[in-house]
């Protein structure tokens, strides 16, 4: 890929380092690409990681920044250390002590609780977080000084489990709804526990569809951006789509979808496809006995085009 290209479509998993805001993240993406010369119209993220997380944050680029509300409601998950003995206003290293207790769990205490936090539950997110109070959000109120009340939300938690331990700590993983909030899990757990706890290390392990696997550096993308070798760090945008079946269509009924219409009487199955002509997707489409509509389109070119 070169810097004469019209533009990027596409993923890339970027693996964010301790201390970036998301926001922050993705800039530092746009002036790799922008100081090789590679042109990024349109880049965004594909859901918020604590500046004090490291790990999966999908980076949309171009026609996937189309698919970025979906890495919102997707499921993630985490690997995260629980300090016991001393609670902070943040919930993690950031803050300062609000609470203390000399209980220790063992290790094996901690094991036979985490069924408890297995499964749909009620669950009250941080005051230090992006959740909007009365237009502001949560987390200024509260380095305001002010008293944050947030509302209890549905959540679940698909698993959790043990890592490993030691007489103050443990490190468990997680694999969470959207709207989980670690930091919370962990006060939660430490409280059930007869203690009270905070998060002293956060790394996101998956998000959707990508991995860690997939995930690189700040420098490993400048490494290959500068070497013209772009391509081994961007995802095909479809990546983002894995969990969708294919809907293959024809020519004439692409034409129809880039332009917002209707397909009727069409023998798609009930449910969310990607519409593809080719390998070129074409629409992320709703079926519901054979109407066929359009829920994000993308202009992408065949290849060659």
């Amino acid at each position: 890929m070169t810097a004469n290209d019209a533009g990027l479509n596409g993923w890339i998993i970027l693996d964010k380092p301790l201390g970036l805001t998301s926001a922050q993240g993705v800039a530092a993406v746009k002036r790799i690409l922008r100081g090789a010369g590679v042109m990024a119209p349109r880049i965004g993220h594909g859901g918020t990681l604590d500046p004090l997380a490291t790990g999966v944050l999908p980076i949309a680029l171009g026609e996937a920044t189309k698919l970025a509300g979906r890495m919102l409601d997707a499921a993630k998950a985490y690997d995260f250390t629980l300090e016991f003995g001393q609670e902070t206003s943040t919930l993690d290293a950031e803050g300062p002590v609000v609470a203390t207790s000399d209980v220790r769990p063992t290790v094996q205490q901690v094991a036979a609780m985490l069924p408890r936090f297995t499964g749909a539950q009620d669950q009250v997110p941080p005051a230090y977080s992006a959740l909007k109070v009365d237009g502001q959000r949560a987390y200024a109120l509260a380095r305001a000084g002010q008293a944050v009340t947030l509302a209890t939300r549905r959540i679940t938690v698909h698993h959790l489990g043990l890592i490993a331990g030691t007489a103050t700590s443990v490190t468990l993983l997680a694999h969470v709804s959207k709207g989980t909030y670690i930091r919370s899990l962990a006060r939660d757990i430490a409280l059930a526990l007869g203690s009270v706890g905070h998060v002293t290390m956060l790394r996101r392990t998956q998000s959707g569809p990508f991995g860690l696997e997939q995930a690189i550096s700040l420098d490993k993308l400048a490494e290959l951006v500068q070497g013209g070798e772009i391509e081994q760090a961007l995802l095909p945008l479809m990546t983002g789509l894995d969990d969708i079946p294919a809907l293959a269509i024809t020519p004439e009924e692409a034409a129809a979808l880039k332009q917002g219409r209707r397909l009727l009487g069409h023998p798609a199955s009930d449910g969310t496809h990607l519409a593809a002509l080719g390998s070129v997707p074409v629409a992320l489409v709703e079926a519901h006995q054979g109407e066929v509509r359009v829920l994000r389109g993308f202009n992408l070119l065949p290849q060659g085009q």
